[in-house]
């Protein structure tokens, strides 16, 4: 490998290092942890099934996000993931403010039933 294709591979390295860092840096301004979050709750927002009311662990993970901030986040692609009036009721069941007609991603928030 000559001396050119290693500075290039080393400069490769540290974009793909200061995406990552930016990209975790993003997420942290939303607290919580995504992880936590998808072990905790999934099983409340599958497209299948009824609407359950969220447990106590999944709505402890589900507050300590910044709703707003983790709006900003949501894409088509993500919202297709999960059922959104499951996810409303969630959070909804879960203390956290969700007026009608916020905008979460290209979703807005239906008014409570």
């Amino acid at each position: 490998m000559g001396s050119g294709s290693t500075y290039l591979t080393l400069t490769m390295l540290v974009i793909a290092g200061c995406l990552i860092c930016n990209t975790k840096e993003v997420s942290a301004q939303c607290g919580g942890s995504l992880p936590d979050l998808i072990s905790q709750c999934q099983q409340y927002v599958q497209k299948t099934g009824p609407k359950i009311k969220p447990s106590a662990a999944c709505c402890a993970v589900l507050k300590q996000f910044n709703v707003p901030c983790a709006c900003k986040l949501i894409t088509k692609e993500v919202a297709s993931l999960v059922s959104i009036p499951k996810a409303v009721f969630m959070g909804r069941s879960c203390g956290l403010n969700l007026p009608a007609g916020m905008h979460c991603g290209a979703i807005v928030i239906p008014p409570a039933p």
